[in-house]
């Protein structure tokens, strides 16, 4: 068993623990590699609308920046969370951690609504290439949301039942990495995709 270090953040407090976080750094490095392609095709393949409409006639802002808005703000809350945490303050830690998971409920639910909205006037996968890859995006994007609202809701259980220690510390921490790095992803899509497609 890892020997706890007193002098690092809990997270940090084994060997083991650090290797995991490190082991997080690489997945997260592949999980890079899979957005870069996503954005290589979706900038490929932007321009070719066929029949179908392009990002200004699809794109409606008002629920755009809303989605921006509660995933900003729970990457803020999450961080929030993780200070929390360091300081020994569980309880405010997982109001924190509830707070983020319920924006990040908000951001699932607008974003489902983008879709049914763009299926029900005819925009579909299969309407264009342009939409092809933009829902590919948007959805993979989508499904990693939805990943994490079941890990951090299953690291709150955990939480709750055993308390803050050198294992619940750690996967609490990861799971804020996770987080912002959707939070970053967003910006990129937020910037790249509708921004841009607007203009």
């Amino acid at each position: 068993m890892s020997k706890v270090n007193k002098s690092v953040p809990l997270e940090y407090s084994t060997e083991e623990n650090d290797l995991k976080i490190f082991g997080f750094w690489v997945f997260l490095g592949a999980e890079i590699i899979l957005f870069a392609t996503l954005f290589s095709v979706y900038f490929s393949l932007v321009d070719r609308t066929g029949s179908g409409p392009i990002g200004k006639e699809l794109f409606e802002m008002p629920p755009v920046l809303l989605e921006t808005f509660a995933l900003l703000t729970s990457s803020f809350l999450i961080g929030l969370g993780v200070h929390a945490m360091r300081i020994g303050r569980t309880k405010a830690m997982m109001v924190f951690y509830i707070l983020t998971l319920l924006l990040g409920a908000v951001f699932l639910g607008v974003e489902v609504n983008e879709f049914l909205t763009y299926i029900h006037d005819g925009a579909t996968i299969q309407t264009s290439a342009f939409l092809s890859i933009l829902m590919t995006l948007l959805g993979t994007h989508g499904l990693h949301v939805t990943f994490g609202l079941l890990w951090g809701a299953s690291i709150l259980i955990q939480v709750k039942k055993r308390g803050l220690n050198a294992k619940t510390a750690n996967k609490a921490f990861i799971f804020s990495l996770y987080w912002h790095f959707l939070d970053v992803v967003w910006i990129f899509i937020f910037s790249f995709v509708y921004l841009k497609g607007v203009l």
